[in-house]
């Protein structure tokens, strides 16, 4: 039995939560969140449920302070720039840690988790449904095999009618949000790349387009890897009702199309025509989790790779605010 903390009862950790409340290995034993509506909808998941009510708390540090001995991990689901600090109280009360998407907002602050789990050896896992998908798992490691031959390109889309279904909300605040539809449903489409390309980002040149907001609703980016592959992102937050995406990896010997969750995959090897995989991400991510600290297997979305996509992204800021300046990433540099 997984004895769960939650921090932050969202739409996205109460949209989990009602897979995790059937789990019968996952107990859901304490919350916090400063909103109380949101901790009574997350508690009635559970009771609906058949289960027990968690414990609820106003603070994470109340809950961490009165409930860390009787919890084993954590799931952080708050608004992005609270990310770092959060994960790391967790941390320093020496729980396992699911962490949601985008990791933190800085290079700092993935640096600062990257040693915190160095130094504690804790297990933290970011709760990307691409990065938790199997359909991702098998498409890296074949791969790496060399099934498909040398990465020559990818190109990666996203779109979303962002702007209207979050006007007003938090996620459009600068101050809390870290960035603007590039950070936020784009995370998923960097974040898939970035495990998938299996290289470090070597410089860039991006562009974006606020269209009245305060923080960035379409962006486009061409960058280079150090493989020699090279990368296309265009993120487009002002489209229809609905969202989706489209990853397309070229390589010498196969074309491979996913999306950015990992929830669909098509692989074509010498020409040959393509069969449509489906995968479920919804519950993913915890049955990943749950793998991962039990030892059944590697971790597939690290912190590592939480640091590949903070410099991505740093370099995306900085090269968009110089007008579409090209930007070096070094990959030693903080």
């Amino acid at each position: 039995m997984l004895r769960l903390g939650i921090i932050g009862a969202g739409l996205k950790a109460a949209e989990y939560a009602r897979g995790w409340a059937a789990m019968p290995d996952v107990q859901i034993a304490a919350l916090a969140e400063i909103d109380p509506a949101s901790r009574k909808r997350l508690s009635d998941i559970c009771a609906t449920a058949g289960r027990p009510r968690p414990a609820e708390y106003a603070s994470d540090k109340a809950m961490l302070q009165l409930e860390a001995s009787r919890l084993d991990a954590v799931y952080v689901s708050t608004p992005h720039v609270f990310h770092a600090a959060n994960a790391l109280a967790v941390i320093n009360a020496g729980l396992d840690l699911l962490l949601e998407k985008p990791m933190v907002t800085t290079v700092a602050e993935a640096l600062a988790l990257v040693e915190a789990e160095k130094r504690s050896a804790r297990t933290i896992v970011i709760a990307y449904q691409g990065g938790l998908s199997p359909l991702i798992h098998d498409t890296i490691a074949r791969a790496r095999r060399g099934e498909f031959g040398d990465l020559v390109s990818v190109s990666a889309s996203i779109w979303e009618g962002w702007a209207k279904s979050y006007a007003g909300r938090w996620k459009q605040k600068p101050s809390i949000s870290g960035g603007g539809f590039m950070f936020d449903t784009g995370a998923h489409m960097m974040n898939t790349v970035c495990v998938l390309a299996d290289a470090e980002f070597e410089r860039l040149c991006a562009f974006t387009n606020n269209r009245g907001l305060d923080v960035d609703l379409v962006c486009a980016v061409a960058a280079r890897l150090s493989n020699g592959a090279l990368v296309t992102f265009n993120a487009a937050g002002d489209g229809p009702p609905g969202c989706a995406s489209n990853i397309t990896l070229f390589y010498t010997n196969a074309l491979v199309r996913i999306d950015a969750w990992g929830g669909w995959r098509e692989v074509s090897i010498g020409g040959d025509a393509a069969i449509r995989e489906v995968n479920e991400i919804v519950d993913a991510p915890m049955r990943t989790f749950k793998a991962v600290r039990e030892g059944r297997m590697p971790n597939p979305s690290t912190v590592t790779n939480g640091l590949r996509f903070a410099r991505l992204w740093d370099a995306i800021k900085t090269s968009a605010a110089g007008d579409g300046k090209s930007i070096a990433i070094e990959v030693g540099a903080n």
